[in-house]
C-alpha cells in the first residue's frame, strides 16, 4: 500500500512538469515566459501572438536575406562593369605600345 501513493507523487511531479514546459503562447512562465498581456493569459489567442511573432521574424528574415541578395548582385554588376572598363584600357595602352613600335 505504501508504494502506490508514493508512484502517484512521482507521476503528479512529472505531470507538472510537463504542463510548465508547455509551447510559446500557452501562458506566462510556460514556454520563455512573458511577452506581452496577450501572451501571458495563453489559450488561443496566446498561441496566436506567438505565431504572429513568428511569421513577423520570419518575414523579416526573409526581407533581409532578399536585401543582402540585392546587393550581393549590385556588387557583382559593379565589378563586371570595373572589368569590363580596365580592360578597354588595357586594350587601348596596347594599341599606344604597339604604335611607338611601329614608328
Amino acid at each position: 500500500m505504501q508504494r502506490l501513493p508514493c508512484i502517484i507523487t512521482r507521476n503528479m511531479a512529472f505531470l507538472s512538469k510537463a504542463r510548465m514546459s508547455g509551447e510559446p503562447g500557452s501562458g506566462a512562465g510556460k514556454g520563455g515566459g512573458g511577452g506581452g498581456s496577450i501572451r501571458e493569459a495563453g489559450g488561443a489567442f496566446g498561441k496566436m501572438e506567438a505565431a504572429r511573432e513568428d511569421q513577423f521574424f520570419y518575414n523579416q528574415q526573409k526581407q533581409q536575406l532578399k536585401n543582402l541578395r540585392d546587393g550581393l548582385h549590385d556588387e557583382i554588376s559593379f565589378h563586371e562593369e570595373q572589368i569590363k572598363r580596365h580592360q578597354e584600357a588595357i586594350s587601348r595602352h596596347k594599341n599606344r605600345i604597339s604604335d611607338m613600335e611601329h614608328k
